[in-house]
């Protein structure tokens, strides 16, 4: 099998692993960039790799733990929420039935309170389907060890995890009624879409107008949308309603048609638990036209200038 084939049949599910691991679309492209940097290098000098499948695995499941190793760091610096980069899924695949859960921000956050190694072993063994052996050698331990991380981080995920029971047809239509409410700015209709508990989460990076915190509570969300929302439009901001990380949102694109902002609802029994909005520009570099909400709030903030009198002018 010649390189180039090689690396097109293993980097789907390499990206696939280190973005998991990262929450980073950039991130995960440069481990995946490098892991392949280093397959090939291996082979250049002859020496034989058993399953390539498992060498680039171990490759990317190790750099990225030293990734996250450095960037949880950077994020403890984070202005605001940190929220993983969003990734516009394809709908069609088959293959996105069976990680629509894993892929949501809600359970990519969720993934940000496990230890490196305890996401590693997790992802590894509970997404990708990983044999434990395996696992443990893809992260340099014993098998007793793997499966003491994995029971670790399954009994923490579990209490916490976000599950999506509609079906994908349900969650679509839902969507489509959620975003037209808020443009419209029907608060009745927006509440009785959003769970009681409904959580809303918003990154700017410091960088865009965003939410400090979580907002929290039926009414609350409904309101803050409400207000955000409301404002789209006046500055020339169209929604358009996608896939976002496998379950339904938005793409808001200003009107250069350069995207401003991507949404990702978290949609369970019917209603909507989870919204988040990632707004900081460079969390959408990976997408192909990015503009910078943050610039046309600050022009629609700036007062017009009014006309003044001319010396002598008898206005």
């Amino acid at each position: 099998m010649s390189s180039s084939d090689l690396y097109g049949e293993l980097r789907p599910r390499a990206f696939a692993i280190a973005y998991q691991m990262l929450g980073s679309v950039s991130e995960a492209e440069d481990v995946v960039q490098e892991a392949f940097l280093r397959m090939h290098q291996t082979l250049r000098r002859d020496e034989r790799i058993t399953s390539p499948r498992a060498y680039i695995a171990t490759l990317v499941t190790r750099l990225a733990i030293d990734q996250l190793r450095s960037a949880r760091v950077r994020r403890e610096r984070y202005v605001g929420e940190w929220l993983p980069e969003p990734l516009v899924t394809d709908p069609s695949p088959a293959e996105h039935a069976e990680t629509a859960d894993s892929l949501s921000l809600a359970f990519l956050v969720l993934l940000e309170s496990l230890s490196p190694r305890q996401r590693a072993a997790f992802l590894l063994r509970e997404v990708f389907d990983y044999p434990y052996a395996e696992v443990a050698e893809i992260i340099g331990t014993d098998v007793d060890s793997t499966r003491h991380l994995v029971a670790r981080a399954r009994t923490h995920v579990q209490e916490r995890r976000p599950r999506y029971y509609a079906s994908r047809r349900q969650r679509e239509e839902l969507a489509q009624r959620f975003f037209a409410a808020a443009e419209q700015g029907d608060l009745r209709a927006l509440e009785a879409l959003l769970a009681q508990d409904a959580a809303l989460h918003g990154d700017g990076g410091g960088k865009v107008p965003a939410l400090a915190r979580p907002i929290n509570g039926r009414d609350r969300v409904a309101r803050t949308l409400l207000a955000g929302m409301s404002a789209l439009p006046r500055l020339g901001v169209r929604i358009q309603v996608t896939e976002v990380n496998g379950q339904p949102g938005a793409m808001a694109f200003d009107s250069q048609d350069r995207l401003v902002a991507v949404i990702g609802l978290g949609i369970a029994d019917g209603q909507i638990q989870t919204i988040h909005s990632i707004v900081n520009p460079d969390k959408l570099r990976h997408f192909d036209r990015v503009g910078d909400l943050g610039a046309l709030v600050r022009a629609g903030r700036r007062p017009r200038r009014s006309r003044q009198p001319l010396q002598g002018d008898p206005s």
